[in-house]
């Protein structure tokens, strides 16, 4: 029976056994009132509705209930907005740390330690995203991967759902032909989503890429930068995420993390799905799995690979 089943029928029983002309009946009061104390809004409105149902002569009491429930949700909606105005740079940071390892397939098979950090500052006015990971991996004594990445996105919020970002990224693959490569864009983006439990965001804008060669050389070029962040709370001990977006340029090469790279003689695709699930307070499993997919590969190397990842996150 849920908790909204078993509501319905105490509240039922409370009522019948007690006379319509008296106060709210105690079982009534305190399965409201436990309710109000989960903080949780539906619960909230599904048990005052079948209480008025039960309970048609004490609607005034169980508004009053509600409306001190209402006020004290306002005040705290105030007292957060308050912090977050009055807040430091360094203030009011949340993070997750990553260490794990991770098994590839494609043109290399083997095992191999990855670690990550996220940071996220979250304002009145902007949100400022911070992000690297690293992977490595050795085969008969020799580096067969040695994958860095880190970006940094600061976000300036027009309202709640239209926002402007701005990114900085820098990666490092020398497995995949380049010792460093900068990009920098700029655009707007829009949460097509935003729930209890549910996200889904999108941006787009211009960019502007160099990149560094292991063979030597470098080249730069002009691109469009597209992304897509989809988050599911899917329990409270469970969610699932799906991080996708394009980088589309007259001759840019490679890729990133979650990015789609066309330039005219290759397209490369790389997509990641995570699996998190809550294990003890701020400590959490994470399983993942990454596609990076490539046209038109260099000269001895096949098209695709995959990354499948095992790790544990730390919230904090």
């Amino acid at each position: 029976m849920t908790r909204t089943a078993l509501a319905a029928a105490i509240l039922v029983a409370a009522s019948a056994s007690t006379p319509a002309a008296a106060a709210l009946p105690d079982p009534v009061r305190a399965m409201i009132e436990a309710a109000i104390a989960s903080d949780d809004k539906q619960d909230v409105a599904a048990i005052v509705k079948i209480a008025k149902a039960t309970n048609p002569d004490d609607h005034a009491e169980i508004d009053a209930l509600m409306a001190d429930f209402n006020a004290r949700q306002v005040k705290a909606a105030a007292e957060a907005l308050r912090e977050k105005q009055q807040a430091g740079f360094f203030e009011n940071w949340k993070g997750q740390g990553e260490i794990g390892g991770f098994r590839s397939t494609g043109n290399t098979r083997n095992l191999g330690l990855s670690g990550g950090l996220k940071l996220v500052k979250d304002a009145v006015k902007w949100r400022l995203n911070i992000k690297a990971r690293a992977d490595y991996e050795r085969n008969a004594g020799s580096t067969t991967r040695d994958q860095l990445s880190a970006t940094i996105e600061p976000n300036y919020k027009f309202d709640e759902s239209f926002y402007a970002y701005g990114l900085a990224q820098f990666e490092r693959d020398r497995f995949q032909g380049f010792s460093a490569r900068y990009t920098l864009s700029g655009g707007l983006g829009y949460e097509l989503v935003k729930t209890k439990d549910i996200r889904l965001a999108i941006k787009a804008g211009p960019a502007f890429r160099t990149t560094n060669f292991t063979g030597g050389g470098s080249k730069s070029s002009l691109a469009a930068l597209a992304g897509l962040d989809f988050d599911w709370k899917i329990s409270d001990h469970l969610k699932f995420s799906q991080d996708a977006g394009g980088t589309y340029a007259s001759d840019a090469q490679g890729f990133s993390s979650a990015v789609v790279v066309v330039d005219s003689d290759n397209t490369s695709l790389t997509a990641t799905s995570a699996l998190e699930a809550k294990l003890l307070g701020a400590l959490s499993a994470r399983l993942s799995y990454t596609i990076e997919h490539e046209t038109n590969p260099p000269t001895g190397r096949i098209k695709t690979d995959t990354l499948s990842r095992a790790t544990l996150v730390y919230d904090f």
